[in-house]
């Protein structure tokens, strides 16, 4: 009856509007919905407060303003290198709702650990190259060195008192610890904490003599006197701790090695999704308020063209794959 009664209608105000009606009603046709239009969540595959959290919370909020919807940050830690973070993302929906916000030990992983539960390049989408820093090598307080040269001087007397330490295997700070070792000729253990905490805490008390860490979290405690910092692994020093000098300026050969953060979804992220987060990822890299915000970190923001991003993956992968057969890193 219902049905009928409509057909009437429809017939009625079609002879008004002096068009013809072929009986049929017509129905309710679910149109897509454009991109985003729910929250999105952001994982980072470490617990909150470190320099990849730091780096993933501006972004997340920048991305939300311009797209309008929630960008949540969710600290998934656990795994070596935050292996079991990226695989919640590598297992997600490629729907662009679920991205990884990660630094580049995710591309180092393969190098060192058995049992990756996926591909770094293969089951992931880049999406862009968000941020990079140079790293502070620091020593405890109680070191009587001023510069690198002077520090490993000392290594080099005595190599039983020095200990050195990573925040992580295989992150950039590890990196360039080994670059350092090797170019000093010395050969220190390079020991794993969990996370840049405890191995800050072990450095201020002097358990351990040195560090290459982000400048988040390293240039407070320097400036407080709490470690100091010998040098930055940058070829100039940095806007957010001129006091500290470079590797070339401490008595070695320059160094160039930067900590670097990118932005990832899962494998076969449709490319109209890809190419809005790689636009709006760009255009909110590049505002002054978003610039600041990264400088307080220690950060210079990026922002790469997915292509670029994954040139850029594949370049590191082989300087860092160099590094660790070089140095004969291996992992329990």
């Amino acid at each position: 009856m219902l049905r009928k009664t409509l057909a009437a209608c429809a017939v009625a105000l079609s002879a008004l509007a002096g068009v013809t009606f072929d009986g049929a009603v017509p129905s309710a046709q679910a149109q897509p919905q454009a991109y985003p239009n729910r929250n999105i969540t952001m994982v980072v595959p470490y617990p909150a407060g470190g320099s990849v959290d730091g780096v993933a919370r501006v972004l997340a909020q920048k991305l939300q303003e311009a797209l309008g919807v929630s960008v949540i940050v969710e600290n998934r830690a656990g795994g070596a290198g935050g292996l079991i973070g990226a695989n919640t993302v590598a297992k997600a929906q490629p729907d662009g709702y679920t991205l990884l916000l990660q630094a580049s030990i995710h591309v180092v992983s393969p190098f060192l650990f058995k049992n990756v539960p996926y591909d770094v390049v293969k089951d992931f989408t880049p999406i862009t190259l968000v941020a990079a820093g140079p790293l502070i090598v620091s020593t405890a307080p109680n070191v009587p060195a001023t510069n690198l040269k002077e520090f490993f001087d000392l290594v080099r007397k005595d190599p039983s008192k020095y200990t050195f330490a990573t925040s992580s295997f295989g992150s950039a700070g590890h990196l360039a610890v080994e670059l350092l070792k090797r170019e000093a000729g010395v050969d220190a253990l390079v020991i794993a904490y969990k996370g840049a905490g405890p191995m800050l805490t072990d450095l201020m008390s002097g358990q351990i003599q040195l560090i290459a860490d982000p400048a988040l979290s390293s240039v407070p405690l320097a400036q407080s006197g709490k470690i100091k910092a010998l040098a930055v692994t940058s070829l100039k020093r940095t806007a957010s701790a001129p006091e500290i000098p470079t590797v070339a300026e401490s008595g070695m050969k320059p160094l160039d090695f930067v900590s670097w953060y990118g932005l990832w979804g899962p494998k076969g992220l449709p490319p109209e999704i890809t190419a809005k987060l790689q636009e709006v990822s760009v255009k909110v890299l590049a505002q002054e308020d978003a610039k600041k915000r990264f400088a307080t970190l220690g950060f210079d923001p990026i922002g790469s063209t997915s292509e670029e991003f994954a040139k850029y993956i594949g370049d590191e992968m082989a300087r860092a794959e160099k590094i660790i057969k070089d140095s004969n890193i291996k992992t329990e």
